[in-house]
């Protein structure tokens, strides 16, 4: 699971992940009184009133006027025009989620999981970055076997 980096320091406020951020307070204060998320969460206006104070639009200019004369290779890649995105069946690194196919508007009616069982019951402090490859893969091991003979 990935988070805004503001809910992160939320939970972390309320100790637990197990919490319904509209229902449950988040802390108590001093006096007793249950604050809530919607109790120090930003009004839009007082974003904006941050961002006219210290977000310069030149900062953006001088940044993205560039973007595209930055990077020659970057530019040079061919790009899709289709409005959808093309999945590549042959892909190694992105495949197109099985639950997509089939897909339609109107909402199917849930079915019951039949003989499921947990894969991994992992801690709060477990991460979706604690379990995904990291680093090189092994020129001999299975994995780079595999990625060698889809070429």
């Amino acid at each position: 699971m990935l988070l805004l980096v503001v809910l992160i320091v939320y939970y972390a406020i309320a100790g637990t992940v197990r919490i319904d951020f509209e229902k449950e307070p988040i802390a108590v204060n001093a006096e007793g009184k249950e604050i809530f998320l919607r109790d120090i969460w930003p009004t839009r206006e007082e974003i904006q009133a941050v961002e006219r104070q210290f977000v310069i639009p030149a900062m953006f200019k001088e940044v993205y006027e560039k973007v595209e004369k930055v990077n020659e290779r970057w530019n040079s890649l061919s790009v899709s025009s289709d409005k959808l995105y093309s999945w590549d069946p042959k892909s190694t690194y992105i495949k197109s989620p099985p639950f997509f196919e089939g897909l339609t508007k109107k909402l199917k009616q849930p079915k019951s999981i039949v003989d499921g069982y947990v894969l991994l019951n992992l801690g709060d402090s477990v991460t979706t970055d604690h379990i995904s490859p990291a680093g090189n893969i092994a020129r001999n091991s299975p994995a780079a076997q595999y990625l060698t003979s889809r070429g």
